[in-house]
């Protein structure tokens, strides 16, 4: 009886040797899977006050100011940016095509090359939504697949199936928490104050990079108070 016993613990310390074994193999092999650079900044002010500032959070902006933002893939990680103006239309800023091959180590900007995007007299909340996974987000591309096709009249009704669908997302993947959100370096004096280090016509805002690192999901949505 004690052989048999001792042999009946053994297996089970081996099986549960090697289940926690697996689990730690698992979290390795999740730890840090989403995990990019990111920019998103702003140009404000006018004249002498004109300046450079990051955005992280929900900001206040004048017509007339610019921003633009910067993606830079370090893992295999899908990342989308959504756009919703103040006027209720929808738009993907990234990726640039659904169907396009997925490129590391690159940056990306939003818009191309040395534009920005500059505020019209259209006031009201600009709210992005930024969603980076693991896994492709084809329910979500669909969705914007279909929004970019319709019809303008039938648009208005899609916007809210699709800020819903990033709710949903969102709810889905909320027992996965953000690892890190880490400035990777600071050109001069530029977060949010003048310099004269920098010429902000001229700056490449990758130099102003945050990198995000996440297990499995990361979100966040950012909205624009436009004055």
């Amino acid at each position: 009886m004690k052989k048999i016993f001792f042999s009946t613990l053994s297996l089970l310390l081996f099986i549960g040797g090697q289940t926690v074994l697996n689990a730690q193999m698992q979290d390795t092999d999740t730890d840090d899977n989403v995990n990019y650079k990111w920019s998103f900044v702003a140009k404000v002010g006018s004249g002498d006050d004109r300046r450079l500032t990051t955005i992280s959070r929900d900001t206040i902006l004048a017509s007339g100011e610019e921003f633009k933002m910067m993606v830079n893939l370090q893992k295999k990680t899908y990342v989308y940016v959504v756009y919703k103006s103040s006027t209720n239309e929808l738009s993907v800023k990234y990726p640039y095509s659904f169907d396009a091959p997925m490129e590391l180590e690159k940056n990306f900007y939003i818009p191309k090359g040395r534009s920005w995007f500059k505020l019209d007299k259209n006031t009201g909340d600009e709210t992005f939504y930024i969603l980076a996974s693991v896994e492709r987000l084809i329910d979500l591309e669909n969705k914007l697949s279909e929004y970019t096709g319709a019809a303008p009249e039938k648009k208005k009704d899609l916007v809210a199936g699709i800020v819903t669908e990033i709710k949903e997302i969102k709810k889905k993947y909320r027992t996965y928490s953000t690892i890190a959100e880490r400035p990777i370096s600071i050109a001069g004096n530029v977060r949010g104050t003048k310099s004269d280090a920098v010429d902000i016509d001229r700056i490449d805002i990758a130099t102003l990079a945050t990198e995000i690192s996440a297990n499995n999901f990361y979100s966040k949505t950012i909205t624009i108070e436009h004055k």
